[in-house]
């Protein structure tokens, strides 16, 4: 199931405090999504058993085919599709009151179609809860992502075709910014030998394999450290009013 560090474990003990981070937002979802929901890049169903309760209807969207045919037998109840987003593809117009899209923007090579797309399945009033990084606390290149975002640049992107947007975002409390100033130590130690900022340079598909083998590299021996990274709870994160101050933006898009 966790072919690259990029899907992250809840079993593997060095993915912990991502883990926990990935995981808070659904916690706070799960308070605020009722009726028909929508999740596009529901991955390996981090936050399935809080979203179905919380909704009439659940319905889930992964490019991954094997992890959408476990996911179909795991939960009878739900509706799953494995396809390439986007386009929405057979989602009708007006058919969602929520949307729950986390950690998914900045794979998707077409950002525009992505969130006009998200607008056209929710009913008027609906509202699209969406998550990713902040490029300002990244520590090195993800191959993995097509591009991150500063916080005006994803609010200004989702304000073209909603007419609101609340822009928050999610950071941690002192635990969490402590094992954050490790890790970026960590990292600063291993990229120091790129002395031609090749990870800027070179095309994404050449660095997935070698990031991944450095980036598990890198959280063992984190979790070797002082066992910090087996510590951190959801609860150690946080909703922000500062969403450019913040690990991540947690916006709240209403049509």
């Amino acid at each position: 199931m966790y072919k690259t560090t990029e899907i992250t474990s809840a079993e593997i003990a060095s993915d912990n405090p991502v883990h926990q981070r990935l995981l808070f937002p659904y916690v706070e979802a799960a308070n605020l999504v009722s009726g028909k929901v929508l999740e596009i890049g529901c991955g390996w169903g981090r936050g399935l058993q809080l979203l179905t309760q919380a909704a009439s209807q659940y319905t889930g969207i992964d490019k991954n085919t094997d992890l959408i045919a476990a996911l179909r037998q795991e939960y009878p109840q739900s509706t799953f599709i494995a396809a390439n987003i986007p386009p929405l593809t057979d989602l009708a117009d007006n058919t969602f009151d929520y949307i729950v899209t986390f950690q998914v923007i900045e794979h998707i090579e077409n950002d525009d179609l992505f969130i006009r797309e998200a607008h056209r399945v929710l009913k008027p009033g609906g509202k699209l809860l969406l998550t990713t990084v902040n490029r300002k606390f990244s520590l090195t290149r993800n191959p993995w992502h097509v591009r991150e975002y500063y916080a005006d640049e994803l609010k200004n992107l989702m304000g073209k075709y909603f007419r609101s947007v609340q822009t928050r975002g999610i950071h941690g409390n002192d635990k969490v910014m402590t094992y954050y100033e490790q890790n970026k130590e960590s990292v600063r130690k291993l990229t120091r030998f790129d002395i031609f900022n090749l990870q800027y340079r070179l095309p994404r598909r050449l660095l997935q394999v070698p990031y991944d083998l450095m980036n598990r590299l890198n959280r063992n021996r984190l979790l070797q450290q002082d066992g910090l990274a087996t510590e951190i709870h959801y609860t150690d994160y946080l909703v922000s009013n500062d969403p450019a101050g913040s690990l991540d933006f947690f916006y709240v898009a209403t049509k």
